[in-house]
């Protein structure tokens, strides 16, 4: 995600336009000073002699030329008013021309502001001036925020961040109300003895409220020069945002070789703002991207779009062997809107589509990205008006199965109507709801087939899309006389006609698997009830107890009774979701729920209040129909078990959360038939303060000897070796710590593979800030594996980026140095 300094390139802004304190020279009137010291009568000035109008101090003074000019001599200091004064051992003062020098340890002060030169001349009335061998700091404070708008939180006037900088320059002129030149000089905004960088150049063009132009730019780290810039061209917008280049990013990379990022950034306006970034490739290539945002208050999003460029390169491996790859050219587009639209609607639309699997999969370093096989694009219109509701979708989602095979699915388009639940009648214990829909489905398996013997590959595609409308009416009763029994019970009739259908093939041993152009209609009656109780408490005071003052431990017995009227043709039915899901039968699904308060005080002096700590659910279903067991959504295991079964495996779900730092979830699915593990999975996570933040997941598939789809394996090293080809075991970790000011931190993650003791990808990020400029590392070891298509087996990535207090910086498009503030 690109990431902006917006408020430290303000402070840069108004930094280098404060040296706009020159223009306390220019309320420099042409006057004759009252002097502190008793001077000798001074002779009679003509009428053309102009009054005094300031106060100023010196060892002595000498008018000459009927009183038009005046010299000061001798610690001068010149009160200018407005919280203005100027220092200097002498001061020549011209009323005639409007012209004053001052020479020897000349000091100007306003407010926080100074600057000091050993020479300065300035017109009194044009209010320019130039100042000689000058160097000077300024503090400027950060802007006042905006006013918010209608509804919006108004956010308060930050403290303690203001920013000092240091400017030099051997000659600094002003040459108009809001534009100085620097000659050979140069800015920093660090003001150590020895500044941790600054930014030098032949000529410094400075307009204020529009930009800065530096000519012969060298940029300087410990007084080591790092680059050089012919032309260098940055904001000085009061704004928090202003338009310019952001400072650039180094990479290395085992894939990509030597790598430069750079960005521009083009503030449009306060509710737009646009990024265009290159990057170029030693070994690889170049590419292009950019980043539009805008926020107009009923609606926001952004999009970003990447060129890669690749031209053919050339990999030698350890023993010598050496692969080329193609030349290539992909793109990839991410993004999303969010839209108020008149009529009470909201419109919503995301796209993440690349065109090359292989790019986005070699070329992004977050994990996610890095291992995604799908790409997706859509929309969605939602409205409510009182009780009834719309919801309008386009979805089109792309699963790649292999570099040629993949299966399109989605809605084009799903469109639903419901009428929301209300009482049949005023006061009625009975509610009534309706809902209908239409789907447009796509289905489409494209493979790709090659010859053998000539080598050709011949792409087929398979469309196995269909329409469906439904219409469902339901009633329902809640039973809630008792809080320690509560029944919920409900009645349902479904109607759905299908377009298409499966073809019969006349076995019932043969599953249908040809989808044929014959329509199929549908109708079932559900009568399910849910049931929970009787629910037993049991209650502890623990007054003396440090984490809580009581705690409370709740059995709720559930059960789930649902009657399903028999479906004909079941097996030509095109199961496309949960609507087709229903089988004929009854399904009883019971379990035990075991749950753990604690009243506590979350805040020294607040008052006492009850949250659930811990629970632990243990649920399991049986079916009279054993093909229901296969498309029971509330079990992960169990869709397309090729296995039949009454009963599904034993759930069971745990979750902690002793307090807002610590949460931990972990579920299970165990096979009820043969006792053994299906699958388990954990994850937690710790805060500490906003300072340590950590986080950990573990799953694994288990291994059943008996039950397909956790039975099959591959041979490995010999016959009598079996590795299972379906099953995994992975353990995941990450990790953000910094210091409270983010002066110092780092971020940590990696992904291992248990099953094949592989390290898939290791991550590690670095940062330090100083008071004006900032170092941020990234070192990212990432493993392909044998199945992928790189040309080597791994990559190993480095990123380095600075940051200069008031310039903006960014992450690259590929993620790297995403996480680390900057």
């Amino acid at each position: 995600m690109i990431r902006f300094e917006r408020l430290q390139r303000a402070r840069m802004s108004n930094l280098i336009r404060s040296l706009s304190f020159f223009t306390c020279l220019c309320i420099a009137a042409p006057a004759v000073a009252q002097f502190a010291t008793q001077p000798a009568p001074a002779p009679q000035a003509p009428a053309a002699a102009k009054p005094v109008t300031e106060t100023t101090v010196s060892e002595s003074r000498e008018g000459s030329n009927n009183q038009k000019d005046w010299h000061f001599v001798g610690h001068v200091e010149m009160d200018r008013g407005a919280d203005t004064k100027i220092y200097a051992d002498d001061v020549m003062l011209y009323t005639g021309t409007n012209q004053a020098v001052a020479t020897g340890n000349v000091v100007f002060a306003q407010g926080d502001n100074r600057i000091s030169a050993e020479h300065a001349e300035f017109d009194t009335e044009t209010r320019l001036g130039t100042f000689y061998n000058a160097w000077g700091l300024s503090t400027v404070k950060p802007p006042k925020p905006q006013a918010p708008r209608p509804g919006q939180i108004a956010m308060p006037t930050p403290v303690g961040q203001e920013t000092v900088v240091y400017f030099f320059g051997e000659k600094i002129e002003k040459i108009g109300p809001k534009k100085f030149r620097i000659t050979n000089g140069g800015f920093s905004t660090c003001v150590q003895p020895t500044p941790r960088w600054d930014l030098n150049a032949g000529t410094v063009l400075l307009n204020m409220d529009h930009y800065t132009l530096l000519k012969n730019a060298v940029l300087r780290v410990k007084g080591v020069p790092m680059f050089y810039l012919p032309l260098m061209y940055y904001p000085t917008k009061k704004e928090d945002r202003a338009t310019g280049i952001l400072i650039p990013t180094y990479g290395s990379s085992s894939l990509r070789g030597q790598s430069i990022h750079n960005a521009f950034f083009w503030a449009i306006n306060r509710s737009q703002d646009a990024t265009f970034l290159y990057d170029w490739y030693s070994k690889t290539g170049t590419g292009v991207g950019s980043e539009y945002r805008y926020n107009l208050g009923t609606g926001d999003g952004n999009i970003r779009a990447y060129l890669d460029d690749q031209h053919a390169a050339t990999y030698t491996a350890d023993n010598g062997t050496q692969t080329t790859t193609d030349a290539s050219r992909s793109y990839e587009i991410r993004g999303g809107a969010n839209q108020v639209l008149p009529g009470n609607i909201r419109a919503r639309a995301n796209i993440n589509y690349f065109s090359s699997i292989v790019t986005s999969q070699t070329f992004n370093t977050n994990i996610y990205d890095s291992s995604r096989n799908q790409r997706s694009f859509g929309g969605n219109l939602v409205g409510a008006w009182g009780k009834y509701s719309m919801n309008a979708t386009l979805d089109h989602t792309e699963y790649f199965t292999s570099l040629t095979d993949s299966v399109v699915s989605g809605s084009w388009p799903r469109l639903a109507f419901s009428r929301n639940e209300r009482p049949i009648v005023a006061n009625s214990p009975v509610y009534f709801s309706a809902s209908t829909e239409f789907l447009q489905t796509l289905r489409t398996t494209n493979t790709t087939t090659t010859d053998a013997a000539t080598g050709v590959s011949t792409p087929t595609s398979l469309d196995t899309g269909l329409s469906r409308l439904d219409f469902a009416p339901q009633i329902r009763y809640p039973f809630k006389k008792w809080q320690w029994f509560t029944v919920n019970s409900t009645v349902s009739w479904r109607e759905t006609y299908y377009t298409r259908s499966y073809e019969p093939t006349g076995n019932p041993l043969i599953t249908p698997s040809k989808v044929i152009d014959s329509g199929l209609n549908r109708q079932i009656f559900t009568i399910q009830s849910q049931i929970t109780g009787p629910v037993f408490n049991k209650v502890w005071d623990t007054p003396e107890n440090t984490y809580a003052e009581k705690f409370k431990h709740s059995i709720e017995p559930v059960m789930t009774v649902m009657r399903t009227s028999a479906v004909d043709n079941i097996d030509r039915i095109v199961k496309l979701d949960g609507v087709d899901q229903y089988i004929g039968g009854t399904q009883l699904t019971y379990g035990l729920n075991n749950r753990f308060y604690a009243k506590r005080k979350l805040a020294p002096g607040q008052q006492a209040q009850s949250r659930e700590i811990f629970d632990v659910e243990v649920s399991q279903s049986y079916y009279t129909n054993q093909n229901a067991s296969q498309y029971d959504l509330q079990y992960q295991t169990t869709l397309g078990a090729v296995v039949e079964s009454h009963f599904s495996p034993i759930a069971v779900n745990f979750r902690a959360i002793p307090m807002d730092t610590i949460n931990a979830t972990i579920r299970a699915e165990y096979d009820s038939r043969y006792l053994k593990l299906r699958t388990i999975s954990a994850q937690g996570t710790y805060q500490w303060n906003t300072q340590v933040q950590l986080s950990g997941g573990w799953s694994k598939r288990g291994y059943i000897e008996e039950l397909p789809q956790f039975d099959d394996c591959r041979m490995v090293h010999a016959p009598f070796i079996c590795l299972p080809a379906s099953l995994d075991h992975a353990i995941n970790f990450q990790s953000n710590i910094h210091t409270k000011d983010n002066k110092v931190g780092s971020v940590y993650s990696f992904n291992f593979d248990v099953l094949h003791s592989a390290l898939i990808q290791q991550r590690v990020s670095a940062f330090y800030n100083a008071q004006c400029c900032g170092l941020a590392v990234e070192y990212q070891t990432y493993n392909y594996g044998a199945a992928s298509t790189s040309p080597i087996p791994a990559d190993h990535r480095f990123f380095l980026s600075f940051t200069l207090a008031g310039l903006g910086n960014f992450s690259p498009f590929n993620g790297a140095l995403s996480g680390v503030p900057r």
